[in-house]
């Protein structure tokens, strides 16, 4: 039950992990690395989320939407310069930009097409058209590895506690099924997807083999190979230093993917 205090309703870690559509672990987590830390405790010691605990987890669930790690939202939240007002701002005139390049781009096409068609079309006004198509273009800004599991709420758990990975979000369905996962790998970030016979995507375990592999850097090899050793993962080989410059292993998840951690040697 929620309890209420003088700063208003007080939510257990369970309520509002279900409300939020995360998990309890991942709360936990965000409270490891001064994420998000509850305001109170109750009498037994249970944490107890505030109203504004409840409006920064928010924010934190809007900027994570937005494409920004875990560090650079820590950073963004603690600043007294940063304005959740104007990052929408940003966000919005961004997006206006877009679709008036977008926009601009139709209607031209559109008329010259209507007008003599793009084969007739003068050289000036097909650099206009290169232009307005550079417009559009984008840079990369973010990498994410999407592996496809065909229980998802199996390899989340064992991914964050087998592996280390950081936990983040969990999309569940009408039903409850999870449908979607989220999960921090150092300054990358990992998608949980279930199997889509349509798109042809099957997990190593439904396949029988993998198709290719993870490789994530950790500080240090040989302390993380025995905690997934303890965990019970699969070892494929333990630590060794390979010719091409780093100190690695290699193990399988709860469906066989192939996963190899690794640093650089000195």
């Amino acid at each position: 039950m929620s309890a209420t205090g003088q700063s208003g309703t007080a939510r257990r870690v369970g309520e509002l992990a279900q409300a939020a559509g995360l998990t309890v672990r991942t709360l936990h987590y965000y409270e490891e690395i001064g994420l998000l830390v509850a305001s109170g405790r109750s009498g037994s010691g249970h944490r107890l989320y505030s109203d504004s605990d409840v409006e920064r987890l928010y924010r934190i669930c809007l900027l994570r939407r937005l494409g920004l790690p875990l560090g650079q939202i820590a950073r963004a939240l603690d600043d007294p310069a940063w304005s959740l007002q104007s990052a929408l701002s940003t966000h919005l005139a961004d997006l206006d930009r877009r679709l008036e390049a977008t926009g601009r781009l139709r209607t031209h096409l559109a008329q010259l097409i209507g007008a003599a068609g793009p084969a007739d079309a003068p050289t000036d006004e097909l650099l206009t058209v290169l232009e307005e198509m550079t417009m559009l273009d984008t840079t990369v800004q973010r990498r994410i590895s999407i592996l496809v599991y065909a229980d998802l709420e199996e390899a989340f758990e064992y991914l964050v506690r087998v592996f280390g990975l950081g936990p983040g979000e969990l999309t569940r369905d009408d039903t409850g099924q999870v449908v979607h996962g989220e999960l921090q790998a150092g300054d990358g970030v990992v998608w949980l997807h279930p199997e889509a016979p349509t798109f042809g995507l099957s997990s190593p375990r439904s396949l029988g083999a993998a198709t290719g592999s993870v490789a994530v850097m950790v500080e240090d090899v040989d302390a993380h190979f025995r905690h997934a050793s303890e965990q019970g993962a699969p070892i494929e080989y333990e630590p060794v230093d390979q010719p091409y410059g780093y100190r690695e292993y290699s193990a399988r998840d709860s469906e066989g993917g192939l996963w190899s951690f690794m640093k650089p040697l000195d």
